[in-house]
């Protein structure tokens, strides 16, 4: 399936497990300071991309819905980061936290083009 074939209630779906792989995730990080700054940040950033998409879906106008979609992607590359600093600082191992660092950056993609496509 491809990008454009996506529904939005795909997409909902897609960004609400997204947030839920965040939740375990965040579970297995280390019980220090700089592991729960790390787990709060991306609590934070990870849970509001599906909210903030379905805000997006319920929109009064496509001006209102890009601009949430703008905070969609915000919050998916914020979350993308948290997950490179879980990486680099070796906080868990990579291969773990490859998969979700690839499902945020292909969830910035998909609504960088749904924003595009949507002018």
């Amino acid at each position: 399936m491809t990008i454009e074939e996506m529904t939005p209630e795909e997409l909902k779906k897609r960004t609400k497990q997204f947030g839920l792989r965040v939740f375990r995730l965040v579970e297995a990080l280390p019980n220090t300071f700089a592991g729960r700054a790390i787990a709060g940040q991306l609590v934070r950033s990870g849970s509001s991309v599906g909210a903030n998409y379905r805000a997006a879906c319920r929109g009064r106008s496509k001006a209102e819905f890009r601009a949430k979609l703008g905070i969609v992607i915000e919050e998916a590359d914020e979350s993308a980061y948290w997950l490179e600093l879980i990486i680099e600082g070796e906080f868990l191992p990579a291969e773990r936290v490859q998969p979700l660092l690839a499902e945020a950056d292909e969830i910035c993609a998909i609504m960088v083009a749904s924003r595009k496509n949507s002018e």
